[in-house]
């Protein structure tokens, strides 16, 4: 089973703008649904703070003392589609980062769940 990080938006979760939080993201995961092309379990769930900076981090030290490297990273379809968009940076800049940083590929949303 493929095993797969999610990283949600941090003032769209906790400000409760249409998700109640991650339910949605988890969902689509264990189901394959979505932007997942089969069930996946996921290993590690953070939000991005703002400006963003701690992502490349807290993806770095999920991983440490997860002991699980995941196979992609998805951002949550609150992080990589959200309206209006992150006043700090472009969800695909920050892909690029967490790429070129850990290697893993990063996937831009999670589901189409309204």
């Amino acid at each position: 089973m493929k095993q797969v990080a999610v990283i949600g938006c941090g003032a769209y979760i906790n400000s409760g703008y249409g998700c109640p939080g991650e339910w949605r993201c988890l969902k689509a995961a264990a189901l394959g649904e979505g932007t997942f092309n089969e069930p996946s379990q996921v290993v590690a769930f953070f939000t991005c703070e703002c400006p963003g900076r701690t992502v490349v981090p807290n993806l770095g030290m999920a991983m440490k003392l997860s002991q699980i490297k995941p196979d992609a990273v998805y951002f949550s379809s609150c992080m990589a589609k959200s309206k209006p968009g992150c006043p700090y940076t472009k969800p695909e800049d920050l892909a690029k980062m967490i790429e070129n940083a850990t290697g893993l590929q990063v996937v831009l949303g999670t589901h189409d769940y309204h």
